[in-house]
């Protein structure tokens, strides 16, 4: 180091700061991508019955359904009021797109286990709700 200029010294002091800069930033992008992209907002359940399920996309194909979720008013005499219920499916998941789509077809009624994500992403689903199980509703015996 005797040799050396201070002006090389500073050169390599800034060159290891910016590295260290670098592999921090890094490591906080790693760190907040992998949350946005794994974890997991909200858990819940939702009834009703499959209006659709259509795989779309133009990079990125994926399953994207709605769930016609009927809110009945407190008054007798009222109509329901529609109400949709947006979901993505991901595309590992091909026994839930199997049972969605036969119940999409014969109308049944049924409750949809979700789990939302903090973000979208476009090869993973349209919306942040992503059904993981289907569970078919008993139908009634005077049917």
């Amino acid at each position: 180091m005797e040799g050396e200029s201070t002006g090389a010294r500073i050169g390599k002091k800034v060159k290891k700061f910016f590295r260290i800069l670098i592999f921090l930033a890094l490591l906080v992008f790693g760190g907040l991508y992998s949350f946005y992209y794994f974890a997991t907002y909200d858990e819940g359940i939702r009834a009703g019955f499959v209006l659709r399920l259509s795989k779309k996309g133009m990079m990125f194909k994926t399953y994207e359904g709605q769930l016609n979720l009927q809110s009945f008013g407190s008054l007798k005499g009222t109509s329901p009021i529609a109400e949709v219920f947006d979901f993505s499916v991901e595309k590992s998941d091909t026994l839930v797109v199997r049972q969605l789509q036969e119940v999409a077809l014969s109308g049944e009624r049924v409750n949809l286990h979700y789990i939302k994500r903090y973000k979208t992403f476009p090869w993973r689903g349209d919306t942040k709700y992503f059904i993981k199980k289907v569970e078919r509703m008993a139908k009634p015996a005077n049917e």
